[in-house]
This record gives C-alpha cells, structure tokens and sequence, in this order.
C-alpha cells in the first residue's frame, strides 16, 4: 500500500470556508473600487490617479522589501498590498504631497501589518492606520482640500468639506451655498453624485454604492456591518440635532462602512459580533464629529473599534459542533 505524506496548512484566524481564495477576495475589492477612483479623477482631475498610482507602488514596495529583507516568503500577488495602497489613495485629499502619500502607504504596510506578522496578524486596518499618522503627522497638508472641477459655485468656502463648513461654525445653509445647491433636497442629491470638495473617494455616494453591491453579489462582505454603521450614524446624528441624511451622506461614512469595517481580519466574525462593531464605530464616528477636533470621525472610530473585536467576538460565540454525550452503562 502506498503511503502518501499528508500537508497540515496551519494558519491564523479567521477562517472561512469559501470558493475564493485572498487573490481573488482582493481582485473582487479592486474592482469594486475602481468606480470611487474613477469618480476621483473625474471630480478632481487626473492628480488623483497619481496620488493613487504612487500610494499603490509604495505599498507593494514596501511589502516585498520588506519581507526580502526579513528573508520572508513574500505574497505581493496576493494583492493585499495593491487593497491597502488603493483604499489609503482614497482617503487622502487630492492635494497631497505624491511623498506622503508614499509614506503614508509605506507606513500602513510596515507598522501596521508586516510587524504584526502579515496578513491575518494585524489587529487594526493598515489603510486607516496610514491615514491616522499622516493626519497627526502632517495635519496642513490632510485638510488642504481641493474643489470640486465640476462644481457650480465660486464661492471662497468651496475649499472646504460640508463636514468642515459645519465645524468651522457654518450651517446646512453655509453648506448648501458652497455646493451651488437650490435647496436641501439638491443639496442631498449633489453630494450622492459627489461633486463637492472631499477626499479622492469619499465623495460619491452613488459610486461606492456601486462597489458595494458588487461585493454584496459576489459575497465578498456581509451587510451587517455597514448596515449597523449607517444606521448607528442616522440615528446617533438626529440625536444630535444633525441633519441624518446629511450626516450619512457627508464625509467617509460610506467608504468606510462598506469597504473598511468589513475587512475580515480586523473586524469581528460573529454576527452579533458585526452587529455591535457597526454600532460602535457609528457611535464613535458621531461622537469624534460633535464633539473632536476633527470635522471628520471615521478613521478613528474604526480604529477604535478594531481594538475591541477579540472581546466582540466573545459574544455569543459560533458553535461549531457538540460533542455528544456517552452513555455510561452502571
């Protein structure tokens, strides 16, 4: 009889059980992405796609460098790092330096997921963890915002986001002005469509809506995350006396429901689990918002929440067999 020597593959969690494998979980992210890129170059012109294109090659750089230097096995085809480059591109103004953006990604690949052993080893979002020091780091350059090309109106206040016309004491109004809006419902409108001053990919609504139900369809995230996100931001808003619809349309709300909080290692596997992680990062978005320095509460209120997801997971944890009881004979 013939023996055949058996493979034992030992990973990290999570697990899933799935026909995809991580090249083509992150092929299926790309794709779902390239809709918010293009809206970014339409929006802003063709620097975004350079700030991305350089965002990108850092981090797949900084991958393979890295692990090359560590005399790793490197995985730059898996297309984790492309994900990770691409996402941070999104998040960053379009005015930004083409070296911060380098870092930045540099930094998210390095710091927040190669030291930590790599993909599956990291506890918090490399994306999100890029953008949050290249925002302490370089604070100037993170909120000199850019109009939008297509925008109707001239006014001076253009230059700023809807989020930072509010925190700088303006009013829907304000907002409504800046947009060359007639009125909130075209406000609501113009801001789903993306043509207003914001991050690369941030703006559109309607684009990353898009990516979304890409990744719905192909079963590459689960909806309870981003639903409880959105909701918990509607909800936490009008108890704020906010405008919900705004709130939800303004800033990276959707971005970082659809495309961040439901990455697989750095958010809970549970349902209850992604029940409670899309609460609490609404919650904490609002909070960072009314009440930080920030205008905008996104990136820290995932990261936050990144933070509490081995102890989210403990909640009603998933059962996955029983053992059954043998019967002793007296």
């Amino acid at each position: 009889m013939e023996n055949k020597a058996m493979k034992l593959v030992l990973s990290g969690a999570p697990h899933f059980v799935t026909g995809y494998d991580i090249q083509k979980t992150m092929g299926m992210v790309i794709i779902a992405l390239l809709p918010a890129l293009a809206g970014g170059v339409y929006f802003f012109g063709p620097r975004a796609l350079l700030v991305t294109a350089v965002s990108v090659v850092s981090a797949v750089a900084a991958e393979f460098l890295f692990r090359k230097a560590l005399r790793r096995e490197t995985h730059i085809t898996d297309l984790s790092a492309v994900v990770t480059g691409m996402l941070l591109a999104l998040i960053l103004p379009v005015s930004s330096p083409l070296w911060m953006a380098a870092v930045g990604s540099a930094f998210a690949i390095v710091v927040a997921k190669e030291l930590f052993g790599g993909l599956g080893g990291n506890f918090a979002n490399p994306a999100l963890v890029g953008r949050a020091v290249l925002l302490m780091s370089w604070p100037a350059f993170m909120t000199r915002w850019s109009p939008s090309l297509h925008a109707a109106a001239v006014d001076a206040t253009t230059t700023a986001t809807p989020l930072g016309i509010l925190k700088l004491g303006g009013t829907i109004t304000d907002v409504i002005k800046s947009v060359g809006a007639s009125g909130k419902p075209a406000l609501y409108l113009q801001m789903f469509l993306g043509n207003h001053a914001g991050c690369i990919g941030e703006t559109s609504g309607l684009l990353l809506l898009l990516g979304a139900v890409f990744l719905v369809v192909t079963r590459v995230i689960d909806l309870r995350t981003p639903v409880a996100m959105i909701a918990a931001v509607f909800a936490a808003s009008w108890l704020f006396g906010r405008d919900p619809v705004f709130s939800v349309l303004a800033g990276g709300i959707l971005l970082g429901a659809f495309f961040m909080a439901t990455d697989y290692v750095t958010t809970p596997v549970t349902p209850i689990g992604k029940w409670a992680f899309g609460i609490g990062a609404g919650l904490m978005t609002v909070l960072i918002r009314q009440l930080g320095n920030f205008p905008e509460g996104v990136t820290y209120g995932i990261l936050l929440m990144n933070v509490v997801v081995p102890y989210l997971d403990k909640i009603i944890p998933r059962k996955f067999g029983f053992v059954k009881p043998r019967k002793v004979n007296a």
